[in-house]
């Protein structure tokens, strides 16, 4: 089953600083049938105004993938972490007992991210954070893992559940495949492009949440860049 979550469809919120488009209910956007797919609480599609950013705030028990789309975000938080992570790289988060963090656009235009919150297999424990370039090139015509739960994905940043965050970027024609286990929940989404996934056509921010499914065949109908989760 792959059902297609149109852009223009999805809750969102406009606080001029922040544009927000969230995929699954998230603060004042509240829709009973989308609350999470699996254990993948959020996945907002946020537009950041250069000069401004999310100031300090808590969060715990939970995973915090941000995927850089375009231009870069800036990290600190409790526990002296600083960084700062550019378009098409990626810093994860795990919140655990508890962890208070900021994040700022401290660029001269606007920054645009994926925010995909995934819960944790336990709670608790300590939190901490990291970041990783991952070079487009690397990903050309296939899927990267990016950050993962699992040991043996050993270049990809860690985080505590069982489930992988994978980049891609497909050319105009290309099709690559992506397995999967039927009894999992896979969400997709084309950063950039449009692409058909085994028949199914997503534009470009449109979401796609799969279960039942034991294999993608992903074509890009023009040059595309994609972000799956594939979670418990």
């Amino acid at each position: 089953m792959i059902e297609r979550r149109g852009f223009d469809g999805l809750g969102g919120a406009d606080h001029g600083w922040l544009k927000a488009r969230h995929h699954f209910s998230f603060a004042n956007y509240y829709d009973p049938k989308r609350m999470g797919w699996g254990p993948i609480r959020v996945w907002n599609d946020d537009e950041i105004a250069p000069n401004s950013g999310f100031p300090p705030h808590p969060h715990a028990d939970m995973e915090i993938i941000t995927y850089v789309r375009e231009g870069a975000i800036t990290h600190q938080d409790s526990l002296g972490n600083k960084g700062r992570t550019e378009a098409g790289d990626v810093q994860v988060m795990s919140a655990g007992s508890g962890i208070r963090h900021a994040e700022y656009n401290l660029e001269s235009d606007a920054t645009r991210i994926f925010q995909i919150w995934i819960e944790p297999a336990r709670t608790g424990g300590a939190p901490a954070w990291g970041a990783k370039p991952f070079p487009k090139d690397d990903r050309t015509g296939r899927f990267v893992t990016l950050a993962s739960g699992f040991d043996d994905d050993a270049d990809a940043l860690p985080i505590r559940t069982p489930a992988r965050v994978l980049g891609a970027t497909l050319k105009a024609g290309e099709t690559t495949e992506h397995v999967l286990d039927a009894a999992r929940h896979a969400y997709l989404v084309p950063a950039k492009g449009r692409v058909e996934v085994n028949g199914v056509t997503l534009e470009t921010r449109d979401g796609a949440a799969i279960t039942g499914e034991t294999s993608l065949t992903i074509t890009a109908l023009e040059d595309s860049e994609l972000v799956l989760v594939d979670a418990a």
